[in-house]
This record gives C-alpha cells, sequence and structure tokens, in this order.
C-alpha cells in the first residue's frame, strides 16, 4: 500500500507557473513509478505524465511537452509537476498516482491521491 497526497495546486494567470508535490507514504516508494492525470470539468480523466521509479525515464501527452515536468525525490518520497507556460485549457483537478509498473502508471495506476485544483485564468 501506497498513500499520496497532492499539494500546490492555486488560481494563477496564463502564462504562470506552478509547481504540483505529491507526498507519498507507506511501502518503499523507490519501488514505484508515479505518474500525474488530470480531469477538466464535464471531461474524463486523461494522463499527463509518468516517471520511472529510478527517475530516469518520463513520457508526457502531448499537449504539455515543453511546459511541464516530472520530476522525483526519492529521499522525499516525493513525485512533482512543474508547470509552466500555463494556458486556460489545463484548469483540472490533478491527481498524483502511483504503481509498481512504469507502463501500468500511465493507463491503471491503482493507487490515487485525492485530487488537487489548478485554476488557469485567461
Amino acid at each position: 500500500q501506497v498513500q499520496l497526497v497532492e499539494s500546490g495546486g492555486g488560481l494563477v494567470q496564463a502564462g504562470d507557473s506552478l509547481k504540483l508535490s505529491c507526498a507519498a507514504s507507506g511501502r518503499t516508494f523507490t519501488s514505484y513509478a508515479a505518474g500525474w492525470f488530470r480531469q477538466a470539468p464535464g471531461k474524463e480523466r486523461e494522463f499527463v505524465a509518468r516517471i520511472s521509479q529510478s527517475g530516469g525515464s518520463t513520457i508526457y501527452v502531448d499537449s504539455v511537452k515543453g511546459r511541464f515536468t516530472i520530476s522525483r525525490d526519492n529521499a522525499k518520497n516525493t513525485v512533482y509537476l512543474q508547470m509552466n507556460s500555463l494556458k486556460p485549457e489545463d484548469t483540472a483537478v490533478y491527481y498524483c498516482a502511483a504503481s509498481n509498473s512504469f507502463l501500468r502508471v500511465g493507463i491503471n495506476p491503482g493507487y490515487w491521491g485525492q485530487g488537487t485544483q489548478v485554476t488557469v485564468s485567461s
């Protein structure tokens, strides 16, 4: 079992930056790949980014490539999502996720945080 708690969401203007954090507790976090998903109002939850257990591999959805960066600090059991050049269409609830599989974390993670709201005004 692993528990995930997100933080760092808020209200920003278009073009601003925001950094989300996901603190993990429970079993050894280095055993888990991690990811970020988001869900906008009236839309399905979508994959945003994922990172391997070591942090050496990352994958992004096309719409955030070049703007968002996923990273992790295994010493702190924390995963981050640095979001730059934010757009109104990035507005959503952002969820942290974890899985013991780097592939599966982007599809069906198994572990979810409670979500943090990000709102980008135009």
